[in-house]
């Protein structure tokens, strides 16, 4: 499939909509992204053919459904290089995959006085589980600071990693854009005795995924921000890890037996799997992750770093100081999400002014309070780009800016 934004864009039914006469031009896939024709098709085909309760029936169509979800856990597990496909736990997203981490190995493994390192620019998916884990067993959180462009500031890491048990960080922000250096940031957790998690949310979309070169331990994304559909994520373990930790829902499909006097666990991955799991969702996960695989994971960050650094570059040109633009200006360390204040209109101004123009941008704190306030403001506007956006979305986007300074008077 050749890589080509305008032909990409044909198929997301959503894409051709208009409203009022204008074309949508979506810039908000760091939150959500669009699902195109063959994702819906997928989805749709297997609720008409194939639907059916999976792992509890003998019966054919079962047996169907049943190959359909573990064709979807494969499939995960060839996108990003796991070992072994008992390693790949489906969870309803990666929220729950952050906290199944932090409560079940967390729970079973920290202690009063025990370090756990975040990072100033995490989701709040990887810092309240932290929290409640503090508030419950005493355990220390550490925290890397960020340098002046919004990168990681890596010169106390040693200190920081001393004794700790656990360095959990995104491998991408989704309010900077920011790269992190993920390879030595674990080599740096081993080589302190901790564990490293890896928040993959933003990553895994838009780049190759290789969890064993990364020796990562843990891995979560969600299917939704790669143009699947929501209600399912993917919580990637090293199996001798998940082994060793407790479940963390209790009931029907984790189990191997149930007794009066207690119960044993199922084993991998099913011993997560608590419940009727999401089905469908896994059967369109499979479908987003064959459409993105054909456009090659190294053509969507080649398009990504092209994009960032076009729109950058157009932005600034157009509006000099009275825009700021977070996160790092080179495209080699960031992705294609740009978070910004403009002027001195309140973010959630402006993107009621470029909702006028059809141009969808995400105002608020992003779910990272903590660096809203390194940042100095309670919100940013976020122009978030995805395989299907081009220049001329970049464009459309700085000529809607313009009537946000008109509309207010700047």
């Amino acid at each position: 499939m050749t890589f080509d934004p305008a032909v990409i864009k044909k198929d997301f039914p959503l894409l051709e909509r208009e409203i009022n006469g204008k074309p949508v031009v979506y810039l908000d896939s760091a939150n959500t992204s669009q699902k195109p024709r063959q994702v819906i098709d997928a989805m749709s085909r297997f609720m008409e053919t194939s639907y059916a309760p999976i792992n509890r029936s003998a019966y054919q169509l079962a047996a169907e459904s049943t190959d359909a979800f573990e064709g979807a856990r494969a499939a995960v597990r060839r996108f990003i290089n796991a070992p072994r496909v008992n390693e790949v736990v489906f969870t309803k997203n990666a929220t729950e995959a952050l906290n199944l981490v932090a409560h079940s190995w967390g729970g079973a493994n920290l202690r009063a006085g025990d370090a756990v390192v975040l990072t100033h620019m995490e989701h709040h998916a990887n810092i309240v589980p932290w929290h409640m884990l503090a508030a419950e067993r005493g355990i220390e959180l550490r925290w890397v600071p960020l340098t002046a462009d919004g990168q990681l500031d890596l010169t106390n890491l040693p200190k920081l990693l001393d004794g700790a048990k656990v360095l959990s960080f995104t491998a991408m922000s989704n309010v900077l854009g920011t790269l992190t250096p993920v390879k030595q940031l674990v080599d740096a957790a081993h080589a302190a005795g901790a564990i490293a998690i890896v928040d993959g949310c933003q990553y895994v979309p838009h780049n190759p995924t290789d969890v064993q070169a990364w020796g990562a331990d843990f891995l979560a994304f969600s299917s939704h921000k790669l143009c699947g559909p929501s209600g399912i994520g993917v919580l990637w373990g090293r199996e001798s890890l998940l082994d060793a930790m407790p479940p963390f829902l209790g009931g029907g499909n984790m189990i191997a037996d149930v007794r009066l006097d207690g119960f044993s666990c199922a084993e991998l991955p099913a011993k997560f799997e608590a419940g009727t799991p999401p089905i469908t969702e896994a059967i369109g996960m499979h479908a987003a992750i064959g459409y993105l695989s054909a456009l090659g994971m190294g053509n969507i960050r080649a398009h990504e770093a092209d994009i960032a650094a076009y729109a950058i570059n157009t932005l600034k040109a157009r509006y000099g100081d009275d825009i700021t633009i977070h996160g790092p200006t080179d495209p080699a360390v960031r992705g294609a999400t740009l978070s910004f204040q403009f002027k001195n209109v309140h973010p959630h101004d402006v993107s009621q002014v470029l909702d006028q123009a059809n141009v969808c941008v995400r105002a608020g704190h992003h779910c990272a309070k903590p660096l809203m306030k390194l940042l100095g403001s309670n919100a940013t506007a976020r122009a978030s780009f995805y395989i299907y956006n081009s220049t001329a979305d970049a464009d459309a986007l700085a000529d809607a800016l313009a009537n946000a300074g008109d509309l207010f008077g700047f």
